[in-house]
């Protein structure tokens, strides 16, 4: 089992998203996996021209920057995986651009003049499955605790994966990062002992994709579980007053200078 997480965190390797992809990592490799992270911002991703050189019989599937930019390499390197997580932090309710800019360029690896119908019966055009079928996982995290702010990232995937016949064996929804410390930080998660079921609960992912080739619902519901407590957030959320919710943020602004 190979897999490749393509990281589109603008913080690269210092972000939650690295973090929690190395956690998945940490389960699968205990199966003895072979798991490897792409981080975007690392790497030069030119935009698409949207020039159409890519659909041309002279230069059929051939990007303009395929010698320019790294993302033939990465094309390349999705070919050889058996599966792949797009990891991405949302960044004004969607996806990050560094990602979307990197998943446009997807563009050139099929021929649009090729008419044809996917296995979920919606009419497409040809695509280059050894890219864009693998199986996936998509991991979407974000500081907020609000459902809406994910909801976007998440439907693109399910779209994604309707249109490319990519079977999607994994949603992993994390809100709440505010809550969740990571590096120098780590130790303040023992003051809520939710975090560390939660990061077991990746780590188990990580070990189901590496054995089973799907994560199970049950450990999605435990990797994707709120951070804090659901009583508490569950009336949070169900509060419709902007006063009573307004009390609430000046109340954690408090808690936040004492803190510090």
């Amino acid at each position: 089992m190979k897999i490749i997480a393509i990281n589109g965190s603008h913080r690269g390797s210092r972000g939650l998203t690295s973090h929690l992809i190395s956690l998945i990592f940490q389960g699968a490799q205990q199966s003895g996996a072979t798991c490897e992270e792409i981080v975007l911002s690392k790497l030069k991703i030119n935009r698409c021209l949207g020039c159409s050189q890519c659909h041309r019989d002279a230069s059929l599937l051939q990007c303009v920057y395929d010698s320019k930019d790294d993302v033939r390499m990465v094309f390349d390197k999705m070919a050889t995986a058996d599966l792949i997580i797009y990891a991405t932090p949302v960044y004004v309710f969607g996806m990050t651009g560094l990602m979307k800019t990197f998943l446009d360029r997807i563009n050139a690896t099929g021929d649009s003049r090729e008419f044809r119908c996917t296995q979920s019966g919606l009419f497409f055009h040809h695509i280059t499955p050894e890219i864009c079928s693998k199986p996936f996982v998509s991991l979407v995290c974000c500081d907020n605790i609000e459902n809406d702010t994910t909801a976007n990232a998440v439907h693109y995937f399910r779209t994604y994966a309707r249109f490319m016949d990519a079977p999607l064996v994994g949603q992993l929804v994390r809100n709440g990062g505010k809550f969740i410390k990571h590096g120098l930080d780590a130790a303040a998660n023992h003051q809520n002992p939710k975090i560390e079921k939660i990061y077991a609960a990746f780590i188990q992912a990580g070990f189901e994709l590496a054995t089973k080739e799907k994560i199970s619902r049950s450990t999605q519901r435990s990797t994707n579980q709120e951070v804090l407590p659901v009583p508490f957030l569950s009336l949070l959320k169900r509060i419709k007053s902007r006063r009573v919710k307004q009390v609430f943020v000046e109340k954690a602004k408090e808690f936040s200078i004492a803190k510090h």
